[in-house]
């Protein structure tokens, strides 16, 4: 199948890299917002040591004309949804299909946007042929087919619980940690993920896909948070933390059902290990967390390393991969908005020797 990479940023490398190593797989372009970037084999963006004999480029119409069987978007659009939305809506009336780590809303959107914002996204699907899947580690299977999994073998569900318990400090992605989830801010300073709404937008879907895949129905979602500042100055790789800034985020996104929480998700931040030393604490360097509630109890924890020893690395390698991985089972879909629960379980292709 040939795939086109759409960016080449934190996730958009490793996807490359993964590409690389799938052989069913035919690299056929590669998309970059810089001219800094352009012209450069997609080996290099990788990070690989070696050429994969595809030069990026600028160019959005000539990647198009090459009708691709897909499209794996990884570009920002947690400040530019409208944008994001435009790129996979043209790709999609292209008859080209599309797995994506964003816009994260879009895993699945019932209940999270009104109908008329995703209506015009299955329009083009229709209209093209084609299919879009946005998934990755978290949203994604850290708490989609993860919990689900966890939740047959239970005899009672009182509540399934998806956690992230990990220490953003080696996370290189100032927009990301600054700008959005407000980390070295003043603490009165409200940041775009905490401004009203935008936590249930992000991970409403979250909740309600698992609600779904348990055959609950909602009678709301809720939202809560907490922070706390640096006790002192320090550094992380991202940039400078100052006293008194925001160090540490802790927030629930809950699914209700009478009166109370069935289905939540939880995030538990840190910029440094010692803060908030009474929250939750991770196994390892860092994991994600399924807690099932019930007859009986379990809990389950991922835990995260990559090659060079850092549990971020992991994760942008594992949001990479569970998009690469599902790219056949993308293609051979219905045209459609697609959802974790109308894919068949999706695996990488086993032992591969180096």
């Amino acid at each position: 199948m040939r795939v086109v990479q759409w960016s080449t940023g934190n996730v958009g490398r490793h996807a490359l890299a993964g590409m690389a190593a799938r052989p069913d797989l035919e690299l056929a372009g590669v998309w970059v917002s810089s001219e800094a970037k352009a012209g450069k084999d997609a080996g290099e963006l990788a990070g690989l040591g070696r050429s994969l004999g595809v030069s990026a480029t600028t160019d959005a119409d000539a990647l198009i004309a090459l009708k691709p069987d897909c499209v794996l978007y990884t570009a920002m659009a947690d400040d530019r949804l409208v944008e994001a939305v435009e790129d996979l809506k043209r790709f999609l009336r292209a008859g080209i299909n599309v797995v994506s780590s964003s816009p994260v809303f879009l895993q699945y959107p019932e209940g999270v946007v009104p109908p008329e914002m995703i209506e015009p996204i299955r329009e083009a699907a229709r209209e093209g042929g084609a299919s879009l899947w946005v998934n990755g580690i978290d949203p994604g299977f850290a708490n989609d087919w993860l919990p689900l999994v966890l939740t047959g073998v239970c005899e009672r569900i009182d509540e399934v619980r998806c956690m992230e318990i990990l220490d953003y400090s080696t996370y290189d992605q100032g927009k990301v940690l600054f700008d959005i989830m407000g980390f070295g801010r003043e603490m009165d300073d409200l940041p775009l993920l905490l401004q009203p709404g935008v936590l249930s937008l992000a991970w409403g879907s979250v909740v309600r896909q698992l609600a779904a895949g348990l055959d609950v129905e909602l009678d709301a979602v809720e939202e809560v948070y907490e922070r706390l500042p640096a006790p002192e100055t320090f550094e992380i790789a991202s940039g400078t933390i100052k006293e008194g800034t925001a160090a540490a985020l802790r927030f629930e996104v809950r699914g209700m059902r009478g009166g109370r929480a069935v289905c939540v998700l939880e995030h538990i931040t840190r910029l440094r290990g010692d803060l908030g030393p009474d929250w939750p604490q991770p196994s390892g360097q860092g994991c994600y967390r399924v807690k099932v509630t019930g007859e009986p109890n379990y809990e389950l924890d991922l835990r995260l390393v990559g090659e060079d020893g850092d549990h971020n690395t992991a994760g942008l390698k594992a949001t990479a991969m569970r998009l690469v991985n599902a790219i056949p089972a993308v293609v051979a879909a219905p045209p459609g908005l697609l959802t974790a629960l109308d894919l068949p379980l999706v695996t990488g292709r086993g032992l591969v020797s180096p």
